[in-house]
């Protein structure tokens, strides 16, 4: 009498041997991806903050500044080299362009709205930081222009700042929503000067171009 083998256990390595997944068969770019996405969040993360602790510091001084100055009269703080004079200020950061306060909010809104469509794609900690700066200023005297009088979109900014003098007699008043927009257009522009770009990648310069053409034109000659 024949006596029949058992059969094999399902999980037997001899009948059905591990399927080692192919290196070739997944995507490079659902690798890099999965890699680049972390540090897309951090960056995005980052830029929030900053911007989020920008719009609350301008919202607490200029609810300070209203509360406790009083218009035309200046205070003297650090021997003279700060004055805070409260002012109402129609025009864009600094007291420039006067008069055109309606169109400074719609540029400011679609500001913001570019920032944050920017953010996903955001590699680069400097364009972070100078993109933070910037929205976080837009979104500080936006919210002057939407919720002060006279009215929506008409609003006038509070400015308090001024330095060397009293009442803007060397430089503009302004507000710590200036400051962020002016730091961080500053940065921006100083990055963009070193070829970075907002996804962290370096764009070759002008020179360094012109090299590589004129190389590639000695190798065809």
């Amino acid at each position: 009498m024949t006596i029949p083998a058992p059969d094999p256990a399902p999980d037997d390595p001899a009948v059905h041997p591990a399927v080692v997944p192919d290196r070739a068969a997944v995507p490079e770019d659902a690798t890099t991806a999965d890699t680049t996405r972390p540090a897309g969040r951090r960056r995005v993360v980052l830029l929030a903050s900053l911007a989020g602790a920008i719009v609350v510091l301008d919202l607490i001084t200029k609810i300070i500044a209203v509360a406790t100055l009083t218009p035309g009269v200046s205070e003297r703080v650090l021997g003279g080299l700060v004055y805070f004079s409260l002012i109402r200020n129609p025009g864009a950061a600094f007291s420039l362009a006067t008069g055109m306060t309606w169109i400074l909010a719609v540029v400011a809104t679609i500001v913001v709205i570019v920032i944050i469509r920017m953010a996903p794609r955001l590699r680069s900690t400097p364009w972070s930081v100078c993109l933070g700066l910037i929205l976080g200023g837009a979104v500080g005297n936006l919210i002057d222009r939407i919720f002060r009088a006279p009215g929506f979109m008409q609003g006038h900014v509070v400015d308090f700042v001024s330095v060397f003098g009293p009442n803007a007699e060397y430089f503009p008043i302004f507000n710590v929503a200036d400051s962020a927009i002016t730091v961080g257009g500053i940065t921006l522009v100083v990055i963009a000067l070193m070829g970075i770009d907002f996804d962290g990648t370096r764009v070759p310069g002008r020179r360094r171009r012109r090299e590589q053409e004129a190389a590639g034109g000695s190798s065809d000659a």
